[in-house]
């Protein structure tokens, strides 16, 4: 083999890397294991979606026929409770929509949650984290009913730079404290 030919066979490997970028390399090898395939994942609904980045980005529940919205506060607060969560605030949009307009609206509210230690070590980590602080559910009343909303924790978790330990499993504990909150909310299961 010639020195022409050996450095033909350099070249896609050399616009590989500068097609990529070294930085993007080097981030890979920086990342939680499986994050690839959380990715897909979020690629994937984003385009069922017709690129709604909020479908993709998010988890959704539709709230079972019978189940309140009572039902619902109770179960968050009491999933909150056994998680050692602190509720910090609520966002009835509807209401306030009602007051201003004087017209009846679908039922839209926002109820924040928080582990005051979770979200220190977080934003220590990284403060734009703080963008994402405090967790949110959100109930919304659509034509079928009542749906909540989350914001999709595992991209935080499972798809992001390696959390380093206790923060990885502080903010695991997290995750699985709003999943639930959502999943047996939406059942009505207290």
């Amino acid at each position: 083999m010639n020195s022409l030919t050996r450095k033909l066979l350099w070249l896609p490997l050399l616009a590989a890397v500068f097609l990529t970028g070294c930085g993007t390399i080097s981030t890979m090898g920086k990342l939680e294991d499986g994050a690839g395939t959380e990715a897909s994942k979020m690629w994937d609904k984003w385009i069922a979606a017709d690129g709604d980045i909020a479908m993709a980005t998010t988890w959704s529940r539709k709230v079972a026929p019978g189940v309140t919205v009572k039902d619902i506060e109770d179960t968050f607060v009491a999933v909150a409770s056994e998680r050692n969560m602190k509720g910090v605030g609520e966002l009835p949009l509807s209401q306030e929509l009602e007051a201003r307009t004087g017209v009846k609206q679908k039922f839209l509210k926002v109820y924040s949650f928080c582990s005051p230690s979770t979200a220190r070590i977080m934003v220590d980590f990284s403060p734009a984290m703080g963008a994402y602080l405090p967790c949110r559910l959100t109930v919304v009343e659509q034509a079928d009913g009542l749906w909540i909303y989350t914001l999709n924790m595992d991209m935080m978790v499972k798809m992001g730079r390696k959390l380093p330990s206790p923060l990885k499993e502080e903010a695991m504990k997290v995750r699985d404290t709003i999943y639930q909150m959502m999943d047996r909310a939406a059942k009505g299961a207290f």
